[in-house]
């Protein structure tokens, strides 16, 4: 039985995902358009196996679906919305990092 996440459960497993460039990387190719994991690992430049394990990471997040295919399973995001929650947080952090009230950033890597 599925279950809805709650807000706090949603943002961690959503920081989760995340917090590895090739979860990102994935998660932003599937924004684009639905794909097969062949596809995936050509385009990102990684072995089957290693994506299989992001893939698996991402489902298991209930960011992404396995939509069965005959003998093949194609991916996408489990909700279009994600893809805007992507573009919105990507916005935003650019607008961040474009605002550089911190006089130290440069020295000690923060904000």
């Amino acid at each position: 039985m599925l279950t809805l996440a709650t807000d706090l459960d949603a943002l961690t497993r959503f920081g989760r995902a995340l917090a590895d460039p090739i979860r990102c990387r994935l998660l932003l190719a599937l924004r684009e358009a639905p794909a097969y994991p062949s596809d995936l690992a050509d385009a990102l430049g990684i072995s089957r196996t290693r994506l299989s394990n992001q893939l698996a990471c991402l489902r298991d997040c209930g960011l992404v679906v396995a939509v069965p295919e005959g003998r093949r399973s194609r991916y996408e995001l489990a909700d279009p919305r994600l893809g805007h929650a992507l573009d919105d947080l990507r916005n935003a952090v650019v607008a961040v990092e474009t605002d550089r009230t911190c006089q130290e950033t440069d020295e000690k890597g923060c904000c």
